[in-house]
């Protein structure tokens, strides 16, 4: 069973309310460096540095253990990641291989499988991943010392995305608010705009930015996990929570008059290429980290004045010269229908072999001790509430944490995130594919509907 959680009308309020506030601060940097006081912590046999918080949680020596961890980060959030498992090894005495992959994390980890070498923990990036793992044999799981650390830390439902059938098996370790526009405060100034709240706000901005002669959205085409996030916030906005929980499960079907709605308003921005940095062709070719490069270079004539995605945007700003809060800002996803839209993600962390240092790094990772490396290097939410605010590097990023943590267990997960990876979740296929070829064509709305009911038929039948 497809775990998917409930939402409300307050939650998106108090969720744009917050992230309404975290505008308002946008005067300080986001994508501060360092490890906010926490990188290092020492555990059992471990020592600890002056000024360096104590461990909250007791991990086992594991000298001589070896452990292979996998996800799909590159670059700085590679570089962060990798703080937090040498603060494992420090602990533990553990020796961890990071190796990174690519987005279809379960093909990846089938081939490892078959070849009788598995990694022992994979950070998945998808719900429905996670549950294909579970009914392929694949995982474990969670150990005792996980399971208390995430009924400690967790609110139920970060814990029951992570369980199937009502087993717990992963740990959500790293959080992503993914309803936020980032915008180039130059590009805004010279064409004299605000942020818009609504939709039909928001063309109206970016038809006066291109007025002003910068083209005014940069779309990570490239990456079709980027569309599916675009679609998604449109969906949720305009079709209501309550449709958005039946197309995630396939109990409508994408042939649905909701889905042609959302794909019409998508068409209103996609059916205009001079709004798009490289129109259709060139929105194609842009991966996402260029994507958000592309829009804070070149002073008040970037490529694009705005780039829509999560929070975790500013690990790739952090990469320019821009200064997040007076070169870059951020305003919520504007609302569509009713209510502005909330969607989160997520990557959870599963065992996928019996060494006992697959658990103990579990444990590690439900741990407030872990989350505070990442929050020190910013580009990182954590869903874990006993992490203190303190441990982000400004009221930016505290903000959005909070927005999060309020949220309980009232937020609508990432729709493809829940979806059999064949549909939801694997480049050149599926709906990345389906919405790679409606941003080339957005006027065949009916043949998109088409192609993407097809695919969501075939993955849900054979759950692949």
């Amino acid at each position: 069973m497809r775990t998917t959680l409930r939402t409300s009308t307050r939650t998106a309020r108090t969720t744009r309310t917050a992230l309404t506030a975290l505008v308002a601060a946008g005067a300080l940097a986001l994508a501060g460096c360092g490890d906010g006081g926490g990188g290092k912590d020492a555990g059992p046999g471990g020592s600890k540095a002056p000024g360096e918080p104590a461990a909250t949680v007791e991990l086992p020596r594991l000298d001589g253990r070896k452990l292979q961890v996998v996800a799909v980060w590159t670059g700085p959030e590679q570089a962060a990641f990798t703080k937090v498992l040498d603060a494992f090894e420090k602990h533990t005495g553990a020796e961890v291989a990071y190796v990174p992959t690519q987005d279809a994390m379960l093909n990846y980890i089938g081939t490892k499988i078959a070849g009788g070498a598995p990694p022992d923990v994979a950070m998945l990036q998808q719900v429905g991943a996670l549950q294909q793992a579970v009914e392929r044999k694949w995982a474990k799981p969670a150990g005792p010392g996980a399971k208390a650390q995430l009924a400690k830390n967790y609110s139920r439902g970060w814990q029951d995305l992570g369980a199937v059938d009502g087993t717990q098996y992963g740990v959500y370790f790293k959080a992503a608010n993914k309803s936020l526009i980032w915008y180039n405060t130059a590009v805004f100034e010279n064409a004299g705009v605000s942020e818009p709240k609504t939709w039909k706000e928001l063309l109206t901005t970016a038809e006066t930015v291109s007025a002003s002669g910068v083209t005014p959205f940069s779309v990570g085409g490239a990456d079709g996990w980027t569309l599916t996030d675009w679609f998604e916030n449109v969906y949720l906005s305009q079709a209501g929570p309550e449709k958005y929980d039946r197309l995630a499960r396939h109990e409508i079907k994408w042939t649905d008059p909701s889905v042609r709605q959302a794909l019409t308003t998508l068409a209103e921005l996609f059916g205009k290429p001079a709004l798009i940095a490289g129109g259709a062709d060139g929105a194609l070719q842009t991966e996402f980290p260029a994507s958000v490069t592309q829009t804070f270079t070149g002073g008040d004539r970037p490529k694009a004045g705005m780039v829509f995605e999560g929070d975790f945007v500013s690990i790739n700003i952090a990469q320019t010269d821009a200064k997040i809060g007076t070169d870059a800002k951020v305003f919520p996803f504007p609302a569509v229908g009713a209510e502005a839209p909330v969607v989160t993600g997520g990557d959870v962390a599963v065992a996928l072999t019996d060494n006992p240092a697959a658990q103990a790094l579990l444990t590690f990772l439900a741990s407030p001790d872990a989350a505070r490396i990442w929050a020190g290097e910013g580009g990182f939410i954590s869903p874990n509430k006993s992490l203190a605010p303190s441990a982000y590097p400004n009221d930016v990023q505290r903000d959005i944490a909070k927005a999060l943590i309020a949220a309980g267990d009232d937020f609508r997960f990432d729709m493809s995130d829940q979806m059999p990876q064949s549909f939801g979740g694997t480049p050149g296929k599926g709906e990345w594919k389906a919405l790679q070829d409606f941003l080339k064509n957005p006027k065949d709305i009916a043949g998109t509907q088409a192609r993407l009911e097809a695919d969501a038929a075939k993955a849900y039948q054979n759950k692949g």
